[in-house]
């Protein structure tokens, strides 16, 4: 490229940024963006990181929802007898490993699958004349409508959620105390023969138990990540930057996007809580405890429980506070992993620009 072909390209990009009367035209516009395995490592890292530091959460909120039955009666917990069953604090990341494995994996593919349907989308829209392609000031993401964020993000959990399924069915057996796992093979066995530490395994295992409570995992999972995505855009993209201006702080776009993900975590779990009761206590039920099965029986059984409603809101704090920093710490780290791999890229844009 000679010198003035430089010159021409620096004035368009002046120009592009600056006079409202300028349409960048980009059908051939050449837009490095990053590739699949640089947000698959990415959700990966965010994962990984907010699962290792909340899983003390994700434990006392899986055994404040577990059901002790004594001699027919059915007997309560609470998060501060639970802590005084804990004889060591590393107790405390008791099913880390699992925690780990579901999150890690789970948010890279999540977070991956996603990304593509809204790159998709987007490309779709554009080449369709349909919206001008758009991204935030906090972002690189394309933006994309409040139903269409809504769509995305049920669609993509949906996918992931299932695929992820028995992790999340292993995780939640091995936090529990009901079952004393000792390892997480032996949870895999239990699991397999639906049984205790404390039996043995007989008779022919199914692997249709790694997929026990699916149906109430995804009624939970599906519905808050739709509300999520949709919230965390929302407040993204058209509230906090008329609080913030990430002009005039070199952190603004971090602030933002960690704001808007607790925030909109936050709204999305509360809404979804009652799911979470519902789906812990399906996973948690082995043949041999004669307890409910289906969605619509354990709704009543919490509901006919002492407590009442307030059952299928049983741990919301604790998965409050869990969700809400997650999904600060994870999206906030995802954001901005990516954001570094697009810019440090040696691609350039290549755009024309027109006169109206």
């Amino acid at each position: 490229m000679n010198n003035r072909d430089t010159t021409i390209k620096n004035e368009t990009t002046v120009l592009s940024t600056t006079s409202p009367a300028i349409v960048i035209e980009e059908s051939s516009a050449l837009v490095k963006v990053p590739k699949a395995k640089v947000h698959l490592i990415s959700g990966a890292i965010a994962g990984l990181t907010s699962a290792i530091m909340l899983q003390p959460l994700d434990l006392l909120k899986t055994r404040l929802q577990q059901q002790h039955q004594i001699e027919n009666k059915i007997v309560r917990t609470t998060i501060l007898q639970e802590l005084r069953k804990l004889t060591q604090i590393k107790d405390l990341w008791r099913g880390a490993l699992p925690s780990t494995l579901r999150t890690s994996i789970g948010s890279g593919l999540y977070l991956t699958t996603l990304s593509h349907l809204r790159s998709t989308l987007s490309t779709y829209k554009v080449n369709h004349h349909v919206t001008p392609k758009s991204t935030s000031n906090t972002s690189i993401l394309p933006k994309l409508s409040h139903f269409e964020n809504l769509s995305i993000g049920f669609i993509a959990r949906g996918m992931v959620g299932f695929f992820t399924m028995p992790v999340t069915v292993i995780k939640t057996r091995y936090e529990s105390n009901l079952y004393n796992y000792k390892s997480i093979l032996e949870s895999i066995r239990g699991i397999y023969f639906d049984s205790s530490a404390n039996e043995r395994s007989t008779g022919n295992g199914s692997f249709r138990n790694f997929f026990k409570g699916s149906v109430a995992t995804l009624a939970r999972d599906c519905p808050y990540a739709g509300l999520y995505v949709l919230f965390y855009e929302s407040l993204k993209n058209e509230v906090f930057p008329r609080i913030i201006n990430t002009n005039e702080t070199s952190n603004g776009s971090q602030i933002i996007n960690s704001s808007s993900a607790v925030l909109a975590a936050s709204i999305s779990t509360t809404i979804t809580a009652p799911f979470d009761a519902i789906k812990t206590r399906l996973q948690l039920a082995d043949n041999s405890m004669n307890t409910h099965k289906s969605i619509w029986q354990i709704t009543k059984l919490l509901i006919n429980e002492e407590g009442g409603f307030r059952n299928l809101f049983r741990g919301l704090s604790l998965r409050f506070g869990r969700k809400g920093m997650s999904a600060g710490i994870s999206w906030c780290i995802y954001e901005e992993l990516i954001k570094s791999s697009y810019f440090t890229s040696s691609a350039n844009t290549k755009a024309n620009a027109t006169l109206v």
